[in-house]
């Protein structure tokens, strides 16, 4: 079998009759050449099934017109929605992107960036597994433009993307309260970050929040829970609150069925991300219980089986989709020469009501 040779820029040149110069900038996007000429060379490019060398390319300009994602979960909704928004700027600008999986470990991530680096990627978009150190993130910046995506690093002075966990939380939060649910259980993986218990962590949200620093959406969202109470003169049961020691929905599963075991245990559940969600379902479906007849429940993030099931879950849904527009036009911009200071992009969530919390009262006791 006879394999055909790809077409050159030469051939090319041959075939529209124009100079190898000439069919160079056309095909490359770079000097001028006029109308005509670039009809020609683009025709016979067409006819001759001509492909860019994009290695070739690549050491012209110093750029391989690539972008790398780092995924914390590679099979989580959470960041399938946000890669297909990246894919869509990406594709019609001409980049390509290299996506990889940090399995939510910091040596996964390094590893991801070691891996992107070597290809010579352009920019990186990822939701950093460290929001404290991050000594390879900051780094990695000082060469190649980098967009956060849900979470930020301590005084890292890049673009970032994401909702705002804090006040979504609260407002939920404060709903529940407002339709007659006094004890409120939350269903969070809190264990990353320099908090050994969440009793510090309440005091320092009450005394000093702006010493707080960056933290993960979690206890974002958990700073949320603890400022609704307050806000409505609630007293905080700090035995309410699902702390799971693991990122799994078998050790949320576990910590829930614990939880709901308590005599005097929640009337509604508030989960603080997808994964928490699918756990906390696996334990109410194990118990037997009822949505919202026996257990209400509110979920952080909004996953597409949440609509399907009866009733529905109510959910914060964050617009996944868009977080990923954004964060790939904030990268395309930069690599362009943009070098404004850095933005902090917040977009809004959708309240989505569905039926799964019951109403036991309106107004305060």
């Amino acid at each position: 079998m006879v394999t055909k040779r790809q077409a050159t820029i030469a051939d090319v040149a041959r075939r529209a009759g124009v100079s190898t110069a000439t069919a160079g900038r056309v095909l490359g996007g770079y000097g001028y050449s006029s109308g005509e000429k670039r009809d020609l060379v683009l025709k016979a490019a067409e006819d001759l099934g001509y492909r860019p060398n994009q290695l070739a390319r690549s050491l012209i300009t110093g750029r391989t017109r690539t972008i790398g994602f780092v995924a914390g979960d590679i099979q989580s909704p959470f960041f399938a929605k946000i890669l297909r928004g990246v894919s869509d700027v990406l594709e019609p600008k001409g980049f390509g992107l290299l996506i990889t999986n940090s399995d939510e470990t910091v040596e996964g991530e390094m590893e991801s960036i070691r891996l992107l680096s070597e290809k010579q990627v352009d920019g990186v978009i990822l939701s950093p597994c460290d929001v404290e150190e991050a000594a390879h993130l900051r780094k990695l910046v000082q060469t190649t433009p980098m967009v956060l995506i849900d979470r930020q690093v301590a005084d890292l002075d890049v673009d970032s993307v994401g909702v705002d966990s804090v006040a979504a939380a609260e407002a939920c939060v404060r709903r529940l309260i407002a339709e007659g649910h006094r004890r409120i259980g939350m269903v969070a993986e809190l264990q990353f970050g320099p908090w050994t218990d969440i009793e510090s962590f309440v005091r320092m949200v009450r005394t000093n929040p702006d010493g707080i620093g960056a933290i993960y959406p979690s206890w974002q969202r958990f700073m949320g829970y603890v400022r609704a109470h307050d806000a409505c003169d609630l007293p905080l049961d700090l035995s309410l609150i699902a702390r799971v020691n693991s990122y799994s929905t078998e050790d949320t599963k576990a910590t829930v069925l614990r939880l709901l075991g308590h005599p005097d245990g929640p009337s509604v559940l508030f989960t603080a991300d997808g994964l928490m969600t699918e756990g906390t379902m696996m334990a109410i479906f194990e118990r037997g219980l009822r949505i919202p007849d026996d257990i209400s429940l509110v979920a952080f993030d909004d996953l597409d089986w949440m609509s399907f099931i009866g009733p529905g879950i109510d959910s914060i849904g964050q617009p996944r989709r868009k977080m990923g527009e954004a964060a790939a036009r904030m990268l395309i911009e930069r690599i362009g020469g943009f070098d404004g200071p850095p933005r902090r992009e917040k977009l809004p969530v959708r309240d989505n009501r569905r039926g799964s919390v019951c109403v036991l009262a309106t107004g305060r006791d």
